[in-house]
């Protein structure tokens, strides 16, 4: 017997502004039945897990254990470092390197972190 992942939960403040943000930066809306001020927010990938956001009474405290890789769908790296900047995320540790090849780690508004990394086309003609 094995098991499969069926969502990534995300523990949060405010589980709805959270799960609002994060549905701009995947491109993928939160479930129509969410709404302001509601304990969970859901976002439903149609090639992945579930990004689930739940309301918690404490804040974010230390490093995550676990974070999100994200490799953008079209443009660049940077590009979508620039984008999700414009959306509220902050730039936590700078890893790209002079040749291309690297990693940002950003912060959501919440202090949840997670990475970018190079979209397929950047590796492709790097590699």
């Amino acid at each position: 017997m094995t098991s499969i992942i069926h969502s990534i939960t995300v523990d949060a403040r405010d589980a709805y502004a959270i799960g609002t943000w994060w549905s701009q930066v995947l491109g993928h809306p939160v479930h129509p039945d969410d709404n302001p001020g509601d304990p969970e927010c859901l976002i439903e990938l149609p090639n992945g897990p579930r990004c689930l956001f739940i309301n918690v009474p404490e804040g974010k405290e230390l490093k995550n254990r676990l974070h999100l890789d994200l490799q953008p769908a079209e443009g660049t790296r940077d590009e979508e470092v620039e984008r999700l900047v414009g959306l509220g995320a902050t730039i936590f540790d700078d890893q790209r390197r002079p040749d291309g090849t690297g990693w940002v780690t950003m912060r959501d508004p919440e202090g949840n972190e997670f990475c970018v990394e190079r979209s397929a086309t950047e590796r492709a003609t790097t590699s």
